[in-house]
């Protein structure tokens, strides 16, 4: 959906929470913004169309659509568009635990992020819009949960494995996770990820190993998983066919892993999305 408006919701009693939403809002149209100290809330913001560019730290870094990026509170920053559209979606937040959990998350710089699916945060940036758009009773603190989800899923994405491995420049690995992330629904051998890495099954798994601090079968079945709760979210498909798609043999194995991983089975899953929707 387009986005041409800000909300900026007063709420003092929302300020006491550990989050809370201190603005949203976007345009499509993103004018020049430069910023010598900073802006005075935490922000993530989201490039919906377009391609722009973000300085900081006397550094220019390009943002494409489908980018989200960071910018702490307080830290000098500029961004713009060398093009007439440029397509921004901007949420501002702070909290009395912003600044533990952000420390937690090493999230005191700036940072640019490239989902390889960014369905989970736009609808996180949805719901949140929605609700400040609704007279729903409560939605300050509704949103207060979802920023917090919204901070989770832009550092569990800035800290992926393929982030991880580009950012340590060892690329080594990336034909074998791009291979996985492209097939995870095949029966995929170790012998199969090796000839793709060209190296023998034992090498590949200690590169894994050391790299990853996991096996490349743990990978593939978090490749899965992964692909599992998209397909879940849609909350049309049967647990049986999600599991045929996502190379799982059948929805008995399908739903003892992701129990095992998750902490509930596909359905209890499913049902909890149902209940978090707006």
């Amino acid at each position: 959906m387009k986005i041409n408006r800000n909300i900026y919701p007063y709420n003092l009693e929302v300020k006491k929470l550990p989050f809370h939403l201190a603005g949203i809002g976007g345009t499509e149209y993103q004018y020049h913004i430069i910023r010598t100290e900073g802006y005075h809330w935490h922000q993530i913001l989201f490039c919906a169309e377009g391609t722009g560019y973000v300085k900081y730290d006397n550094s220019t870094y390009s943002v494409n659509e489908g980018d989200f990026f960071f910018l702490p509170a307080g830290y000098p920053h500029e961004y713009y568009s060398d093009q007439k559209r440029w397509d921004i979606r901007w949420v501002a937040f702070d909290g009395y635990a912003c600044a533990h959990v952000l420390s937690q998350f090493n999230m005191h710089k700036p940072a640019i992020i490239s989902p390889r699916d960014i369905d989970v945060m736009e609808n996180i940036y949805n719901k949140m819009f929605a609700l400040q758009e609704s007279e729903q009773t409560y939605r300050d603190q509704f949103c207060s949960g979802l920023i917090y989800e919204y901070v989770i899923e832009f550092y569990r994405n800035m800290d992926n494995p393929v982030q991880r491995l580009r950012n340590e420049k060892s690329k080594r690995l990336l034909p074998v996770l791009d291979y996985i992330d492209k097939h995870f629904y095949l029966d995929l051998p170790i012998t199969a990820l090796a000839e793709v890495a060209k190296v023998t099954p034992q090498h590949l798994c200690r590169i894994f190993k050391d790299s990853m601090n996991m096996r490349p079968n743990e990978y593939l079945t978090r490749r899965r998983l992964q692909e599992s709760k998209r397909l879940l979210q849609k909350n049309e498909l049967p647990i049986g066919e999600i599991a045929h798609k996502c190379g799982f043999p059948d929805a008995g194995y399908f739903s003892t892993v992701f129990r095992k991983h998750e902490g509930l089975s596909p359905i209890e899953y499913k049902k909890s999305i149902g209940l978090r929707s707006f």
